[in-house]
């Protein structure tokens, strides 16, 4: 009922109006099983819009901050991320990132729809980083297909560092499902799951549009933070 409300009635209107979203390949979204949807992330608003263009629910695996935070945008992360079915995940534990994928994988099984962000964090710059292996591994183990998402214009609705969204025209790209029934019982093999990875990274930068770089997002804003702090301290 809270995701019917959510979608519907309550945020949902509003973000159509002030966002403007439009889909393209929705037939790609499975009537019925299991599969994830990686996706390129440029903004927090990847994650409210995306779920609203597709007819089935999307389960995102959320840091748990998002259910946290003070104020009326915090009231509106946790109704929203609350009403489509969306899972707190403490990312501070030592077995965060097992704890995480056991719920990924229990999620699929159950014939969910999981969405996931393989770049691990926000694009810095708009360009398409490496792809973390967890997207692989979670499709061998729970035997689903990964369905490639580009979320185009969330950077400019919903800049980084932005506290008020602003007005604009949000597009979803959805692409052909990829099968990785043929290394079925491969999970843990690195090389396999770095060669799975890196062809779901391919289908994201075509299907966006996307410069490619072949580094992680998360070591480019480590090196652009640290450089920030040495600069401050000259």
């Amino acid at each position: 009922m809270l995701y019917w409300w959510s979608k519907y009635v309550l945020i949902g209107p509003l973000l159509r109006l002030w966002c403007r979203p439009t889909i393209d390949g929705v037939e790609h979204v499975p009537a019925a099983g299991g599969a994830i949807f990686a996706s390129n992330h440029l903004a927090v608003a990847d994650s409210f819009l995306f779920p609203l263009q597709v007819p089935r629910r999307i389960t995102f695996l959320a840091k748990a901050e998002y259910f946290t935070q003070p104020g009326l945008l915090g009231f509106l992360k946790r109704t929203f991320f609350t009403g489509v079915g969306q899972v707190p995940v403490d990312r501070s534990g030592g077995n965060a990132a097992q704890d995480a994928m056991d719920t990924a994988v229990r999620l699929l099984r159950e014939g969910k729809l999981l969405g996931i962000y393989p770049e691990g964090t926000r694009s810095p710059d708009g360009r398409l980083y490496k792809g973390k292996t967890g997207v692989a591994r979670m499709a061998l183990e729970a035997g689903v297909p990964v369905i490639p998402v580009a979320m185009i214009g969330t950077d400019k609705v919903n800049p980084i560092g932005s506290t008020m969204w602003r007005p604009g025209h949000v597009h979803v790209k959805i692409g052909e499902p990829l099968d990785f029934s043929r290394y079925e019982g491969m999970a843990g093999d690195r090389f396999i799951e770095r060669s799975m990875t890196d062809e779901i990274m391919y289908s994201l930068m075509e299907l966006s549009g996307q410069t490619y770089v072949d580094l992680y997002a998360a070591s480019v804003k480590e090196k652009a933070e640290q450089a920030a702090r040495e600069k401050k301290a000259a």
